[in-house]
């Protein structure tokens, strides 16, 4: 499989040609997570071709981006894990995917939402500042998957799994991006039933951590999208004139 060369004497043109490859980020986003086999790669990427996954794997691992472990007894897999050297990405990945987040919309037909994804999405928008002072620890389940966040004067340890005694679970839907956008408050969606809240007993969860939870994790907002001041002429042209949108008003009763 061909490499992607820029022949320039630059270190981001060096960076894209380790990194800038399909898929190679999204690897190294799952491995910040944890450590993978072959097996986990392929079961949080199914749409890539095996081939290419093979080629990604051993360009990252020939850039000493990734090494593999080998295994402690002949059943078990190989599991691959960063290096040093591309454990410094980690910092390129979270600002990328922050802001990506802003303008990444809603969850469509056919997308793939994974564990790796969530963890590193909470990773992304936590917000250190607003949790100076505070102690809390969440769970939070999506479709099956599960993360957790541990927070702590403005810190947050934040993983897969389940914690033994949480300050609050938070079962979400699609709403909860909707929610750290700051597009849906909590109560709405509590409200619609988006999101539901129970405490580690089962019982109702404290709707008031909900409040702080998005406190702590607010995807930013998108860009402000320049509006020009004149329409392009291919628009004006075909646009009515003003005694044209008169009479229209006129005929359908608008204005009496």
């Amino acid at each position: 499989m061909k490499h992607q060369t820029y022949g320039q004497h630059c270190g981001l043109a060096r960076a894209m040609e380790v990194v800038g490859e399909p898929w190679a980020l999204l690897l190294i986003r799952d491995l910040l997570v944890e450590p993978k086999t072959m097996t986990d790669f392929r079961r949080g990427f199914p749409p890539m071709d095996p081939d290419v996954l093979s080629a990604r794997i051993e360009e990252l691992e020939r850039a000493g981006v990734i090494r593999r472990r080998e295994p402690l007894a002949p059943t078990d897999s190989n599991v691959f894990e960063l290096t040093e050297y591309g454990a410094e990405l980690e910092p390129i990945v979270v600002a990328l995917c922050r802001w990506g987040l802003r303008t990444l919309g809603s969850l469509h037909r056919g997308d793939i939402m994974t564990e790796d994804g969530l963890v590193t999405a909470l990773r992304v928008v936590f917000r250190p500042e607003a949790a100076r002072g505070v102690h809390v620890n969440f769970v939070v389940e999506f479709g099956g998957m599960v993360a957790h966040a541990c927070v702590s004067d403005g810190h947050a340890e934040i993983g897969k799994g389940h914690l033994l005694n949480p300050d609050l679970i938070i079962d979400a839907g699609p709403p909860l991006q909707l929610l750290l956008a700051g597009e849906m408050s909590p109560r709405e969606a509590l409200e619609t039933g988006g999101v539901r809240l129970r405490s580690p007993d089962g019982g109702p969860g404290n709707p008031g951590l909900l409040v702080w939870f998005v406190e702590l994790f607010h995807i930013p907002p998108p860009p402000l999208r320049a509006v020009p001041d004149r329409l392009p002429v291919s628009i004006r042209s075909a646009a009515p004139h003003p005694p044209v949108l008169a009479e229209r008003a006129a005929q359908n009763g608008v204005g009496h």
